[in-house]
């Protein structure tokens, strides 16, 4: 495995977020490889955190680094890329003053214990995007959506969406029903016990629904999921002590405390007027993201999702932020079986024994059934307490097969993300973003969905290096 130099201990993918990524403007792609489809015509969108460090302060976790967009276009005549950071109030007050100034997850304001209730925390927009009709949102769970120019970029400011409150916070995972053009999210407004907000929205993206529920405690809700008609959300076994945050003198991030006899709290409304349907409980695990679900033949939810059995991950991700993991963090691609009319679960099942993340499913089967899942995976052989995740995937849920793509040594995937192509809806193509530590250079590699384990269809080189990131989308050519 190669180091960054004879004297460091850290891998290759370290230098990725060893200083603040680069913007570039709207700039044309050289392929480097192969060739575009002819039906892969759209932009790709990815978020993630680009900057980690600021006058010389570093930020406390790999969650607290300002939110850069990159876009990648293709088009009849090739591709093109703009990358951005997100211009968030924050965002520019530090970048004026030369130094961080405001406290985040896995940090406190920097200075005296009074800057954490004077400063707050920083919204850095850095964890996912939705692509609207006439504008992207960049999503992080803690505040508003920030609205941004399909093409340039550029930051227009907060966005409501027509229904947000003060208080009332846009979580980074919405699911969207492919035929209703509904979209569907949620936010928790902390306290000494939460609430959970509920907001469903019409396709340009206006709140036109809006419920909010009562938690015990302040559970840590990343993610949820659409099946059917139902909204599901899993509490894991995982509170925040509130008292220390407010005081100032713990960040949220460790002042979260695992309660494996809470059990994990699951609550199912329902989408159409966001009724609680049910509540139930099971036993305890935490996850991040859920791949999919959906209502089977005999009225049972199935839910797919990454599993782990506590949150030492959070340790793992917070070493991230440093360069250097010493924490592995396993997990399982497991699947629940409830019934929706009672909360109850019926049955967990492990389907597939490989640590990984960011599990998904193409656009047009959330909610319903999907035979494939995509994920980022560790390699075999890989010491995952010291390396990030270095391949991605397809599981097929009808032959209970994986398939592997093969990058190669020091190669860092993003979320691998399934599109169907314009002109034949049974010929799809993963994108992905990869970072090559041999070269220290950031591209964007094309495979066929069913030959993932073959070489991609189209590489193209972009001007900078992207640093590791969280979540994209596609928006397709209207």
């Amino acid at each position: 495995m190669q180091t960054l130099d004879k004297k460091s201990t850290k891998k290759a993918w370290a230098s990725a977020i060893s200083q603040p990524a680069t913007e570039f403007p709207l700039t044309p792609l050289p392929i480097l490889s192969g060739k575009i489809p002819e039906g892969l015509r759209g932009t790709l969108y990815r978020n993630g955190p680009a900057r980690l460090e600021r006058g010389n302060m570093h930020m406390g976790h790999w969650f607290d680094g300002d939110g850069a967009i990159l876009a990648v276009n293709f088009n009849d005549v090739g591709a093109t890329g703009v990358y951005r950071y997100v211009q968030t109030a924050g965002y520019q007050e530090e970048t004026a003053k030369d130094r961080l100034l405001y406290g985040n997850y896995g940090m406190n304001a920097p200075g005296p214990i009074w800057n954490q209730w004077r400063k707050g925390v920083k919204n850095v927009a850095n964890t996912s995007v939705l692509a609207l009709p006439d504008k992207l949102l960049a999503l992080w769970e803690g505040g508003h959506p920030h609205a941004l120019d399909l093409e340039t970029l550029e930051t227009q400011g907060l966005d409501n969406l027509g229904g947000l409150n003060q208080g009332l916070f846009y979580s980074a995972h919405p699911k969207v029903d492919y035929q209703t053009k509904e979209i569907f999210n949620f936010g928790i407004t902390p306290g000494l016990n939460g609430t959970l907000n509920i907001y469903k929205s019409d396709s340009t993206g206006k709140v036109i629904q809006k419920t909010k529920f009562k938690l015990s405690g302040v559970p840590l809700i990343h993610d949820f999921v659409l099946a059917g008609q139902y909204l599901i959300f899993f509490a894991p076994a995982l509170r925040v002590d509130v008292l220390p945050v407010i005081l100032g003198t713990s960040t949220y991030s460790d002042s979260f405390k695992w309660q494996p006899e809470l059990g994990t709290q699951i609550l199912v409304f329902d989408r159409e007027n966001l009724s609680l349907v049910s509540r139930g409980e099971t036993e305890p695990w935490y996850q991040w993201h859920f791949a999919n679900g959906y209502v089977d033949a005999s009225g049972s939810v199935i839910v797919d999702f990454t599993r782990y059995a506590d949150f030492q991950t959070n340790q793992y991700l917070k070493e991230i932020a440093t360069g250097e993991t010493h924490t592995p963090a396993k997990n399982t691609f497991t699947r629940v079986v409830l019934q929706p009319k009672t909360g109850k679960v019926t049955a967990i099942e492990t389907l597939l024994d490989r640590t990984g993340e960011f599990p998904n499913v193409p656009p047009q089967t959330v909610g319903q059934v999907s035979r494939h899942a995509y994920m980022a995976l560790f390699r075999q052989g890989t010491d995952i307490s010291q390396e990030i995740l270095n391949t991605i995937a397809r599981f097929d849920h009808n032959t209970e097969t994986l398939t592997e793509a093969n990058l190669g040594e020091n190669r860092y995937p993003s979320e691998p993300l399934p599109v169907q192509d314009a002109n034949n809806p049974n010929q799809s193509w993963v994108l992905t973003v990869v970072y090559d530590g041999n070269s220290d250079r950031s591209e964007v590699w094309v495979f066929d969905s069913d030959r993932l384990d073959a070489e991609p269809v189209c590489q193209l080189g972009l001007p900078s290096v992207i640093p590791h990131s969280f979540h994209g989308t596609w928006k397709g050519r209207v």
